[in-house]
């Protein structure tokens, strides 16, 4: 399931949505991405996120599509917030749920490794000396180059 949207949400109310009709699962695995108030050694007051709708859904329902292609999934969830957000507030949540442990981690992990390379989202930072663009940092790149197969 994929949602892109600007307000907030309630994980543990996501993780209950996915996980209470389905009593195969025994592994859920989640990750919470949150607001920093710095960055490249700037306090950061508040970042903007913007998206291509349309474009932003096709390529994480892909991104989701892969996951459960590698890994035997239950369910999987991918939310990723757009706007202004200040430090602290929630930005993406990726949960998967498995019958086992190992791929509700694994492909977690992977969903996180290709949002941060691949989904089309742009990042505004606001600091005291005003609105900076950040570009993709390489070792984004190296997490994602993992899970190329060969």
């Amino acid at each position: 399931m994929i949602k892109v949207q600007e307000e907030d949400f309630d994980v543990g109310q996501e993780i209950k949505n996915l996980t209470q009709e389905n009593h195969a699962i025994g592994g859920v695995a989640s990750f919470l991405g949150l607001v920093r108030d710095i960055a490249s050694n700037e306090e950061i007051s508040a970042m903007t996120l913007e998206h291509y709708p349309g474009m932003t859904e096709k390529m994480l329902a892909e991104i989701e599509a892969e996951a459960n292609r590698r890994w035997e999934l239950d369910a999987s969830l991918i939310i990723h917030r757009y706007g202004r957000m200040e430090p602290g507030e929630q930005i993406v949540l990726v949960i998967t749920c498995s019958k086992h442990r190992k791929a509700a981690f694994e492909s977690c992990e992977f969903l996180m490794d290709y949002l941060k390379t691949k989904a089309p989202f742009w990042k505004l930072e606001e600091t005291s000396e005003g609105g900076k663009w950040v570009d993709a940092r390489d070792s984004d790149d190296t997490a994602a180059s993992r899970w190329i197969e060969t």
